[in-house]
């Protein structure tokens, strides 16, 4: 068995005194392409901030490679949902990708050889090397995700995580991206947040539904009558996957409409 590289047990997190996360457990391994899905405010994003160590749990453990994850954050690249960046500001693509490089005291002018080598490197894994020195807002949707993706993974990242990543891409962009994706994943474990199930069903290992419950099918458990019912996983309070993996039938989903 492959080693576990993220170990979530029973954990819980609130905000404002609202429950947003119960009572999560999760192991993910390595080589592990997971995609995450579930409803606008289930919890998704929330449960990546745990993982980076960006938002503090109310109880519960975490662990990323056998360690708490502020500890191991250089192992982790994101990709987040919105990149803050000015497309009018005249910043190439090797300069974004060396932001992955940049840590406290460091500056603009304090890249070393060996950093714009890499950065050089990460641009050529995503297949952007050709563009270095071309404006980031020259370039398309597609194309700066494969930007942010090697900034994410400047770092030797050996874990990624990408928040909604194909929002603002064009239908083909979409299916670059996934295909990439599904190629660093030969060295790399992802978490994906998508809303595109159907499209990504193709290139993932394992969906984890998340609603402030969490519920984790693994590859095993995938059927194609799974990925169709995991677009209803949104208001109920039983995971109607969760439902089917266990051989109930539809109509429990549903019992409540013909009373």
């Amino acid at each position: 068995m492959s080693n576990t590289i993220i170990d979530i047990q029973n954990l819980n997190f609130s905000y404002n005194g609202q429950p947003v996360l119960i009572d999560v457990s999760l192991k993910i391994h390595e080589g592990d392409f997971t995609a995450m899905i579930g409803p606008n405010g289930g919890g998704k994003t929330t449960l990546l901030k745990l993982m980076l160590g960006l938002l503090e749990a109310d109880s519960g453990s975490i662990r990323i490679f056998g360690k708490s994850p502020p500890s191991v954050s250089h192992q982790i690249g994101y990709v987040p949902q919105d990149v803050h960046l000015n497309k009018n500001f005249p910043i190439s693509a090797l300069d974004v990708v060396l932001m992955g490089k940049l840590r406290p005291g460091r500056g603009w002018s304090r890249y070393s050889s060996e950093d714009r080598l890499a950065a050089r490197q990460a641009l050529e894994k995503v297949e952007m090397d050709k563009f270095y020195d071309r404006r980031i807002g020259e370039l398309s949707g597609g194309q700066k995700q494969r930007v942010f993706v090697a900034r994410a993974l400047v770092t030797d990242s050996q874990l990624l995580f990408l928040d909604e990543p194909t929002a603002s891409i064009d239908t083909k962009g979409q299916a670059e991206l996934y295909a990439l994706l599904k190629d660093l994943n030969d060295t790399i474990t992802i978490i994906i947040v998508s809303h595109d199930l159907m499209v990504i069903s193709g290139y993932v290992k394992s969906v984890a539904c998340v609603n402030q419950r969490f519920h984790y099918h693994g590859d095993a458990e995938l059927t194609g009558e799974m990925v169709e019912m995991m677009y209803q996983c949104t208001a109920e309070e039983t995971c109607p996957v969760e439902l089917i993996a266990h051989g109930l039938p539809h109509r429990v989903l549903h019992k409540h409409e013909d009373e």
